[in-house]
């Protein structure tokens, strides 16, 4: 049996967020909310969202604030603060505790929420982020943003440049799968974003030692199971700042997928999945 989602909307911190509910054919395990990266879109965790309900977990893949199908705030704030409270609204009108589980600019968001409020989530899964981040590899994702803020003369050429970006990704992506993160206009093809995000003050690099003491101090108190996933061979986050990572939050477990980049769920979504189930089922029901 397939398993499709349901488009809904939730309220964000003053925006209104779209999102995906995929619910469990069976009895409910629980809830987990997806949180993708920058410049992507919820459609990224269709098939994990589908998996998790498959095993059941009621799942919400979530379009961050500025991407996607939800609205741009009037006043462009896209710091990590404001997509935590973003995620703090969401899990309001849950009315549960669920599992964040953040992908990258996703990630931080959940880690910056869960530190600022303990009673949150029940648990807490980042993928392929950390506080101590390699700026060479964050410098590459802007330089990747930002050249295709002039648009793309076809949905091939925007493929071709996610190619190029990612040349060793074993699965490329699909033309089907980028359409939903593309809108033509006036000819030409534009990711689905907010610009004003590559130029908010917290996201420029002058701003990553201010990120990281942010990011460091929600770390330290975090209290609920925590599982890192990480790219074996990511630019984002080294063997360095996984260790780090695990120094800060007692107890938290790491999974390293082998093969995969910073774009851990589209370089091997089956290997994600398996983590990501396994760590459920092994930990978030005991809590």
């Amino acid at each position: 049996m397939t398993i499709s989602g349901h488009r809904i909307e939730l309220r964000g911190a003053g925006v209104l967020l779209a999102a995906d509910r995929w619910e469990p054919t069976h009895e409910r395990k629980g809830t987990v909310l997806l949180l993708h990266g920058g410049g992507q879109t919820r459609h990224s965790w269709q098939r994990t969202g589908a998996r998790l309900a498959e095993q059941g977990w009621r799942a919400y893949t979530l379009d961050a604030r500025g991407h996607g199908d939800s609205e741009w705030p009037d006043d462009g704030d896209y710091s990590y603060e404001a997509h935590a409270q973003d995620i703090g609204a969401v899990v309001d009108e849950l009315g549960e505790p669920p599992v964040l589980v953040g992908a990258s600019m996703g990630g931080m968001a959940s880690l910056v929420a869960q530190g600022d409020n303990p009673g949150l989530a029940r648990a807490l899964v980042l993928v392929d982020i950390t506080p101590k981040a390699e700026p060479e590899g964050l410098a590459r994702i802007t330089a990747f943003m930002e050249a295709g803020l002039a648009g793309f003369d076809s949905v091939h050429d925007a493929l071709d440049a996610v190619v190029a970006y990612n040349p060793n990704r074993t699965r490329p992506p699909r033309i089907e799968g980028l359409r939903k993160n593309l809108r033509e206009r006036d000819g030409r093809w534009y990711w689905h974003w907010d610009p004003r995000l590559l130029s908010h003050r917290t996201n420029r690099p002058e701003g990553a030692v201010e990120r990281e003491a942010r990011a460091r101090e929600a770390a330290r108190a975090i209290a609920v199971p925590t599982l890192l996933i990480r790219g074996s061979q990511s630019d984002v986050v080294s063997e360095e700042g996984a260790r780090d990572l695990l120094e800060l939050i007692s107890g938290a477990r790491l999974v390293d997928v082998s093969g995969a980049g910073h774009m851990v769920g589209g370089d091997d979504n089956d290997v994600l999945s398996r983590g990501l189930l396994e760590f459920l089922n092994e930990v978030a029901l005991t809590v």
